[in-house]
């Protein structure tokens, strides 16, 4: 499956975000799935990129495994084989969980949100300032 925009599984559907699908896999874990669909100022899009959500899902896979000894976070694993094994219910549905599912530990969020627009920084700032270019294109 190249494009998925919106799963559709054997478990309890908790919520639907502007891209994620939130389902009750047991009373204390969560299984995130990450769509394609794409939402830019909190509107959902009519094109979905391909693999976007197993993209998301295997980026954040990597840096909650990478920093898993160094702070506590509620990953516990985005491998699709031992999310079936957890939850042998969804064995049929392995097309839908491949790359973009992600098994949770319930617990209360910390709500907040990080939107950065028009800002430059770092070495992209300082190219900016020094000839008006950013990645070597002139400002349009």
């Amino acid at each position: 499956m190249d494009v998925m925009t919106q799963s559709n599984l054997p478990l309890p559907l908790l919520r639907k975000g502007k891209v994620r699908e939130v389902y009750e896999a047991d009373a204390g874990h969560l299984l995130l799935v990450a769509s394609d669909r794409v939402s830019a100022f909190d509107i959902v899009m009519a094109e979905p990129i391909p693999r976007k959500g197993a993209v998301l899902t295997q980026i954040s896979a990597f840096w909650f495994e990478k920093l898993g000894s160094v702070v506590p976070s509620h990953f516990v694993t985005a491998r699709t084989s031992e999310i079936v094994r957890r939850l042998p219910q969804l064995a049929g549905h392995r097309d839908q969980l491949n790359g973009r599912a992600m098994l949770v530990r319930r617990t209360t969020p910390v709500a907040f949100e990080c939107i950065v627009r028009g800002y430059l920084s770092g070495s992209a700032w300082k190219e900016y300032k020094a000839s008006g270019t950013l990645a070597g294109e002139p400002e349009r």
